[in-house]
């Protein structure tokens, strides 16, 4: 399978999966030697406020699902509610440069997390780039360098978080559901930030589903791996770095028993852009994923196959 490429994305959405899942994940990809790509939480947690969510469809079958409580804890999901919801990059800097010692790429995720998830899309621009900006500096203040990447909370962007993007002179961003590297355009603006999409399910989406048994999981992946082109799995600290941690060293292990060979999305940014006559423009839209509440942002339609990208 020499032919297959793959990027493991990790996404650390709280202070639990920062300080337990975080140095796991290190750990298991040294001992395959995988370089992964993680995109970290750097301000408050405050995860107790994705109660709110319990009206929006989906949103319960998925708690029962994925064992929400044994997932992130007590604690964790009172964050924010009974409590202030601990500052993550604060708290646990030793194991953010403690990652990039480690020679993993590093990101930004967001600032808090829930505001990002569930309250861009009620933003006005200048409140989107407060906010990344609060990230961008707990993120130099934690690393002592500027960001490069970034990758949104909850899969959300739209036409402002792409524009903040641009001003900040991103690499790259992993923003979207999709199936290649594109150029994001929204309302007739193409923005020139490359996006890199999430192109697998996430364990967190399929697992706990009688059509998807655990013991069939990992065969159901390597399935769906393409070859000739990358495939980004997005991963999460607080699930395949603890409560599924014995599944993912199986399938790493499975796929490096087959050849398969592991790049960072900064390396599959790099290489894209080589050649940016080659990488397509294409609409950034809102839509259902299947295994997932509430909308995202998905790759859609190709509007031109170009390079000028940006305006």
């Amino acid at each position: 399978m020499p032919d297959i490429v793959l990027a493991i994305k990790i996404d650390v959405d709280t202070d639990r999966g920062t300080h337990i899942g975080v140095p796991r994940l290190v750990h298991l990809l040294d001992e395959f030697g995988i370089r992964g790509s993680f995109y970290f939480s750097l301000g408050p947690d405050n995860t107790g406020r994705a109660l709110r969510r319990i009206f929006r469809p989906g949103f319960l079958g998925k708690v029962r699902r994925t064992s929400v409580i044994s997932t992130y804890g007590w604690r964790t999901l009172l964050n924010g509610v009974l409590w202030p919801g601990p500052r993550v990059a604060r708290r646990n800097r030793e194991i953010l440069r403690m990652t990039r010692a480690h020679e993993h790429e590093v990101g930004i995720h967001c600032y808090d997390h829930i505001r990002w998830q569930d309250g861009l899309r009620g933003m006005r621009v200048g409140e989107v780039r407060r906010e990344f900006a609060r990230a961008r500096a707990e993120f130099e203040w934690a690393f002592e360098e500027p960001a490069r990447a970034a990758a949104a909370a909850g899969w959300q962007a739209n036409a402002d978080s792409l524009t903040v993007y641009d001003e900040a002179g991103l690499l790259y961003g992993s923003d979207a559901r999709g199936t290649a590297p594109f150029f994001p355009s929204v309302a007739g603006q193409t923005f020139r930030t490359l996006q890199i999409p999430t192109t697998l399910p996430t364990l967190d989406e399929l697992m706990g589903r009688p059509d998807y048994p655990d013991d069939r999981l990992i065969d159901h992946y390597l399935s769906l791996l393409r070859r000739n082109e990358p495939n980004v799995l997005t991963v999460h600290a607080e699930i395949e770095g603890m409560v599924k941690y014995d599944w993912f060293r199986e399938f790493l292990a499975r796929a490096v028993s087959m050849g398969m060979r592991f790049v960072t999305l900064g390396e599959v940014a790099r290489n894209a852009l080589q050649a940016p006559a080659a990488i397509p423009v294409c609409e950034l839209v809102t839509a259902e994923i299947d295994g997932r509440s509430g909308t995202l942002a998905v790759q859609g339609s190709v509007l031109a196959q170009t390079a000028q990208a940006g305006g």
